[in-house]
């Protein structure tokens, strides 16, 4: 099936240096939408856009951290003069700090809520006001399985993320009288830099995948990690014109492993 409503339109995609956001860029690139790649990381995020422009596609680059407000709305003024009006967003930015909660620093958690949660309600709030004038636009918001289902040693991430995806479903209520849908995709283990700074190469991603009993953590029925490609074409489905009539709506693309908690 052919995604239709991407082409020409604005995507404004946090997080878009590397992994789920990198994927969620290319896909909408491809599919012909003038990509606004937004990350911290300036160096990757410089990389990832040369290759959308060399691939044919419009990209620029904007190094803004998403936990600066006022940067963001700097960011969005930007986009909307140098592209146009934003008609996509996808709030992909996220970090992950783990450690059972008696350990956690203040700092830890500070940072996990400043990008995950914070980072989206500015993002989110900045181009809102935007789609609002407009009286159009989606969003989608990156959250994780692990705010559906408690996970051990993930405390702070899982909070975090239960807290953007319940945001966004909110705003999406907030703006339905615009014609704005807003929905969250929440991806499981994924093959990301993330990931595997977190389990390691090699034997202990095939452990994510079986699952572990003494941590109380199923495996993934589908007996595979997803692809940054696999929650990107997620995004992209979810930003077209063939899911119209979906908002406020949380797609798990994790190979069944929250077992539809």
């Amino acid at each position: 099936m052919e995604l239709t409503g991407i082409a020409s339109t604005v995507a404004l995609v946090t997080g878009a240096a590397q992994g789920i956001g990198a994927a969620v860029a290319a896909t909408l690139s491809a599919a012909g939408a003038h990509v606004a790649a937004v990350d911290r990381n300036a160096e990757a995020l410089g990389t990832v856009v040369e290759k959308l422009e060399a691939e044919g596609g419009v990209a620029r680059a904007y190094p803004v951290d998403v936990c600066a407000s006022e940067d963001v709305d700097a960011l969005v003024r930007s986009v909307e003069a140098e592209l146009g009006p934003i008609g996509i967003l996808v709030n992909a930015a996220g970090v992950l700090h783990t450690g059972r909660v008696v350990d956690l620093s203040d700092r830890q958690w500070q940072e996990t809520f400043s990008v995950n949660a914070d980072g989206v309600f500015h993002v989110s709030r900045a181009v809102a006001r935007r789609m609002v004038h407009h009286r159009r636009g989606t969003i989608v918001t990156v959250a994780s399985n692990a705010a559906g289902v408690p996970r051990t040693e993930m405390g702070a991430y899982a909070a975090s993320k239960a807290a953007s995806a319940q945001f966004t479903r909110c705003l999406g209520l907030e703006l339905s009288d615009y014609g704005i849908r807003c929905n969250v995709v929440s991806p499981g283990s994924t093959d990301t830099p993330m990931l595997r700074t977190m389990h390691g190469e090699g034997d202990d991603l095939s452990r994510v995948i079986e699952g572990s009993p003494a941590a109380y953590r199923v495996g993934i029925p589908l007996r595979k990690l997803a692809r940054p490609q696999d929650v990107a074409e997620a995004v992209a489905y979810l930003v077209s014109d063939q899911a119209g009539h979906i908002t406020m709506q949380d797609l798990y693309v994790d190979g069944g492993a929250a077992l539809h908690a």
